[in-house]
């Protein structure tokens, strides 16, 4: 019994701690937009508290392992300095991912196999994302000619080496450093400087003149409604996750007795179960960023404020996924965009396969996330097909429409659930025997699919991407609100997310 206990308290430690952290985050986050506004202080002093207050939580969080965070980010940036514009970008991808996946190893083979709550390689995630980022913006901005960047690289671009000391803030601020999420370093330091409510507009001379600087909205509104998204996330995480285990999809008597339509539901409701957790601490970190005030993107038609710049998620999207591309649109939106500027963007050779082989590096060196992304890109270009191939027959009557609709999102909501069953069983023995009992028949069927089904060739051509994010902005300049639009900058040099989203998920899908 006592080794029960202290089993079960070596687990929910580390929980317990990230939790106390995060809200000490948003406390801080309150002080910090109160007492240390741009208007109030400098961006010196404000880089120095958002870095001590970082370095602070990560080491009362993760003890000395937290000292990974600052060897990773020093190495990469002396790296950087050293190696110079033109071939540092490499560098610090291979050193970065590569001292992740060493992080990665050791923890799960030294430390208990499977308890990855809370662990410190879970920050150095987020960092590892920031330093590849920063280093392929400042590769673009000081090496490569501008005619050579896609829009949204030349609206990212880094014309300046950063500081010692913004590159650390950026990397270790309080507001991200536990769970991020990712930003671009050209937003980060807009914020830390005041410029994210500056507006801009061309003059007659064809330059850009500020003409104002628009009132500060309140974040207050923005940041109750995700608290309460959290509190509801982290209930339902508590009641029922706990009692809809993903485990029992393995479970021999189930299997056994279990009809067909049975195992289905239960393998829904179990990942749709698993969730909330991640519901939970994506939508506390945006809301922490937010109380600090960084997040704004602007107004949307109806004048209301939008706190969405670094949103992770939109959960309604989610829930209601009618296909795989919609569900990637709207999880882990940063990771998705960093998988996309960093891989799919930089590759020419099979750019779907590379960048989901990169997520499944980055994400860890458990076999359930290989068998969960390998699963993925099979799910990917089969879903793809048949969308290319049927959904132009259900586009019209609108009751043909809604048939189709009700279909593709069982079949989505099921594939998703079939594919990343692994990522949280971790371990090989137990994903293989999820999928034996499921006779691999999605994978089979995704194959045929595949061999059966005519594929249109992926046209990846610049002018074709950049078109797609013209097409884009003009529908949201025109007020068009489509479904996960996420596509409002209010900056001098803030890049259009969603746009970014969409254009890489068109060139996926196609």
């Amino acid at each position: 019994v006592a080794t029960d206990c202290l089993a079960s308290h070596q687990i929910l430690q580390p929980l317990v701690n990230f939790v106390v952290c995060q809200l000490f985050a948003l406390l801080a986050a309150i002080w910090f937009r109160t007492y240390l506004h741009s208007s109030k202080t400098s961006s010196f002093i404000r880089h120095v508290v958002a870095t001590l207050l970082g370095l602070y939580l990560a080491l009362f969080c993760f003890g000395w392992y937290a000292l990974h965070f600052l060897v990773q980010s020093g190495i990469s940036y002396c790296i950087m300095i050293i190696i110079g514009v033109e071939n540092m970008h490499n560098y610090c991808f291979v050193f970065a991912l590569g001292y992740l996946t060493v992080c990665q190893v050791t923890r799960v083979y030294i430390f208990d196999y499977g308890q990855y709550s809370a662990d410190f390689s879970g920050p150095m995630m987020i960092i590892t994302q920031k330093i590849t980022s920063l280093a392929c913006e400042i590769h673009d901005g000081m090496f490569r000619k501008d005619e050579e960047l896609t829009s949204s690289q030349r609206d990212l671009a880094v014309r300046r080496m950063p500081s010692l000391l913004e590159y650390l803030s950026y990397n270790c601020n309080f507001m991200g450093i536990l769970a991020g999420p990712l930003c671009s370093y050209k937003d980060y330091i807009t914020f830390i400087e005041g410029r994210s409510y500056h507006m801009t507009q061309s003059g007659e001379n064809g330059k850009e003149e500020t003409q104002y600087e628009r009132t500060e909205p309140s974040p207050n509104t923005a940041v109750i409604q995700k608290l309460l998204i959290c509190g509801l996330s982290l209930l339902f995480h508590l009641t029922i996750c706990t009692t809809l285990p993903v485990e029992y999809n393995i479970d021999e008597h189930f299997q056994a007795t279990a009809s067909w339509p049975t195992k289905i539901i239960y393998l829904y409701i179990s990942l749709l179960a698993a969730r909330p957790k991640y519901y939970f601490a994506w939508t506390l970190a945006d809301a922490i960023n937010n109380a600090a005030g960084f997040g704004f993107r602007g107004y949307d038609k109806n004048g209301a404020a939008r706190w969405d710049l670094i949103s992770n998620l939109r959960i309604q999207q989610i829930e209601m996924s009618t296909s795989f591309k919609m569900f990637l649109d709207n999880w882990n939106i940063q990771t998705a965009l960093w998988l996309k500027r960093v891989c799919y963007e930089r590759t020419s050779f099979s750019p779907t396969i590379q960048t989901f082989i990169l997520s499944a590096i980055w994400h860890g060196v458990y076999p359930g996330y290989y068998l969960t992304f390998l699963t993925g890109v099979l799910m990917t270009l089969a879903a793809r097909a048949m969308r290319n191939n049927f959904r132009h027959y259900f586009i019209e009557p609108s009751q043909l429409k809604l048939f189709y609709d009700v279909i593709t999102w069982i079949v989505t909501q099921v594939a998703i659930s079939y594919t990343v069953v692994p990522f949280v069983l971790l371990s090989i023995k137990p994903s293989f025997m999820f999928y034996s009992s499921w006779y691999y028949c999605l994978h089979i069927l995704g194959i045929l699919v595949l061999l059966l089904l005519p594929v249109k060739k992926t046209q990846r051509r610049k002018n074709t991407y950049e078109n797609i994010q013209l097409s884009q902005s003009k529908k949201f300049d025109e007020g068009e609100n489509s479904l996960g639009q996420n596509s409002f900058s209010t900056t001098n040099n803030v890049c259009n997310q969603n746009q970014e989203i969409a254009s890489r998920h068109s060139s996926l899908k196609q």
